[in-house]
């Protein structure tokens, strides 16, 4: 049998046909798990940076209540005490009474009574 010189037969063309096609797929395969670990460490990386400004907000929001609450307890210091119940006007109660006595609305007994516990307060 002869052989032909110059273009490959058939079967070689199959078999080149075969390698390309092989080795494409070879490539296409290895590029998409590259492609997909590239992308599952960037995710992990956002992720994380996701995490880190969760837990500095949390942290800053922790720190704003704190200094609240501080200045909540500082400001209550500052306040002076309540002020002291105002002076019993023992004189205007006693001329009151006075008057109902002088009235007859309050006998002897009762005007006595009254004074005694106006003076004591």
């Amino acid at each position: 049998m002869r052989r032909r010189m110059g273009r490959p037969g058939l079967l070689g063309a199959m078999a080149r046909t075969a390698v390309v096609a092989g080795t494409a797929t070879a490539v296409s395969g290895r590029m998409q798990r590259g492609q997909a670990e590239r992308s599952a460490q960037q995710q992990a990386a956002a992720d994380a940076e996701q995490q880190a400004l969760v837990n500095q907000a949390a942290a800053q929001a922790a720190a704003q209540q704190q200094a609240w609450q501080q200045a909540q307890q500082t400001q209550q210091a500052q306040q002076p005490a309540a002020a002291p119940a105002p002076a019993v006007d023992r004189v205007g109660q006693l001329t009151a009474l006075a008057e109902l006595k002088a009235q007859g609305l309050l006998t002897d007994e009762e005007f006595a009574a009254e004074k005694a516990r106006v003076l004591s307060a």
